[in-house]
């Protein structure tokens, strides 16, 4: 299965509007492939601009680690050295925590990953879910 840039854009806009219904602070919501390639991105209005660089590491890490935001969060607190090596070989491109919520097909195969940020990481993932199923994906936060 592949994300559509149509489901891509429902997710990031349903996502988007959970985050203002729970009143949180701007968000800024990145859907990205199997491969790790963005397929969209939208920052809302007052969120920081380096928000895209930690919305595309936490779904990064999803996807190349085939592990969501929290299995790699946990991970780095039992094993902070092995996170720190798979963060220099992507690059620092990695951010191992909540937000960063894997994609997968119905059989369990990655498709993809999303990433929210900014606000608490577990929030990010809470509006991250509701995107998801909006846009009638599997989501493993």
């Amino acid at each position: 299965m592949v994300i559509s840039l149509r489901k891509a854009r429902t997710l990031i806009r349903k996502a988007l509007e959970k985050g203002r219904e729970l009143g949180l602070k701007p968000l800024s919501v990145i859907v990205l492939d199997a491969g790790g390639h963005v397929i969209a991105f939208e920052r809302e209005d007052g969120a920081a601009p380096g928000r895209f660089a930690i919305a595309q590491g936490k779904a990064y890490g999803s996807v190349m680690l085939g592990m969501a935001g929290t299995a790699q969060m946990q991970r780095a607190e039992a094993q902070a050295y092995f996170m720190a090596a798979v963060n220099g070989v992507y690059g620092g491109q990695v951010v191992p925590v909540p937000g960063g919520v894997l994609l997968r097909d119905r059989k369990g195969a990655v498709i993809g990953a999303v990433g929210v940020t900014g606000d608490t990481s577990d929030n990010d993932a809470i509006a991250a879910m509701a995107g998801i199923e909006a846009a009638g994906l599997t989501g493993e936060i």
